[in-house]
């Protein structure tokens, strides 16, 4: 593989000397570049997801208009389940609906296993074009969502405000709640080894829904499954990012599930997550994504305030606590990642 021409973020996964803080923002390619929105107006969510040449076009845009330091490939955490047999509706305004959710042994017994090279070909091959479009400039994410996250849209069918189906899933029938969230670690396993080996540089499991479940449930539910998936991919050196919303009291067990960096939401206070994780893993965030409505004094004086409760010393990928807004002005989030590279040089000297 040719060698990265910026490598930036990989540096400081791995916690090795950097000369200033990388940035990506979560959901950088989306709806709030207008050039997003030309490629979204020619086909819809999901058709751009399973046109290869569509998801690289608007994983580069970032690179190309706000200059950040990695590419996440285009693509959706919801194509596992489509892809073991789910029938999955993009809906405008509603987000995504599985016309036939999970919530008996009947409708597991039609599930799938997958192979990613087969079912998720379009994804692999959008990686392929990717790494080709981007000419080794920054390193590739390739991601996917936990088992757990991914089972509450699978029992919920939808977004849901108090989940309350995949809550009575796992207190009314805890073996089938385990028997899939097994399948779901093996598929997820497979699919993040699958990226590596087509050219990702690191992957990311996000865990969105991680922080809707008591500490109990979440290590009995979410976490030991991520551990499982970590210890099952098929890597060389590259890092794995672990993502779980809401989860402040986990990260002692996310430190330790043998992912190389843990991502924190807004709502965590850096410096003192450092102290008590940043010996074990390099930290990914955490800005809170609505600063992205401020004036760009707002934006900078924000900027500056992540970057010193982190401190001096590598092992910080600069992020949004959540994904970037839809209705963010793209103004705002290239001076966003410009202050970055301005205003952490001093702390890498």
């Amino acid at each position: 593989m040719s060698k990265l021409q910026n490598d930036l973020f990989l540096r400081a996964c791995k916690r090795q000397p950097v000369e200033r803080t990388p940035i990506w923002i979560m959901r950088q390619a989306g709806r709030y570049l207008p050039e997003y929105r030309d490629v979204r107006a020619k086909a819809d969510f999901l058709t751009m997801c399973k046109t290869p040449e569509l998801a690289s076009e608007v994983t580069v845009q970032p690179i190309d208009i706000i200059g950040t330091d990695a590419a996440i490939i285009f693509s959706d955490i919801l194509v596992i389940p489509e892809a073991m047999g789910m029938e999955l509706i993009m809906h405008e305004g509603k987000g995504p609906i599985f016309t036939s959710p999970i919530r008996s042994e009947q409708a597991a017994n039609l599930l799938k296993e997958i192979d990613p090279f087969l079912d998720l070909s379009y994804v692999l091959d959008a990686v392929v074009m990717t790494k080709r479009a981007l000419n080794n400039r920054v390193p590739l994410i390739g991601f996917s969502g936990s088992p757990w996250t991914l089972l509450a849209y699978m029992v919920e069918g939808k977004g849901s405000k108090n989940f309350s189906e995949v809550k009575k899933l796992i207190y009314n029938n805890p073996r089938l709640a385990h028997s899939l969230l097994d399948m779901l670690a093996d598929s997820i396993a497979l699919y993040l080894s699958a990226k590596i080996e087509a050219g990702v540089n690191a992957v990311q499991i996000f865990d969105t829904w991680g922080g809707i479940l008591s500490q109990e449930d979440f290590n009995e539910f979410s976490l030991q499954y991520m551990v499982r998936i970590i210890e099952q991919i098929k890597r060389k050196d590259e890092p794995i990012i672990v993502y779980a919303k809401g989860v402040h009291y986990g990260l002692d067990k996310l430190a330790a599930s043998g992912a190389d960096v843990v991502g924190l939401d807004w709502t965590m206070n850096l410096g003192s997550v450092r102290n008590q994780i940043g010996g074990k893993v390099a930290l990914q965030g955490n800005m809170d994504p609505t600063v992205l409505y401020g004036t760009h004094e707002k934006i900078k004086s924000e900027v500056e305030k992540v970057l010193s409760s982190y401190g001096k010393g590598s092992g910080h990928i600069f992020n949004l606590g959540h994904g970037i807004l839809p209705d963010v002005d793209p103004e705002n989030a290239k001076a966003l990642v410009r202050f970055v590279k301005e205003e952490s040089v001093k702390y890498h000297i």
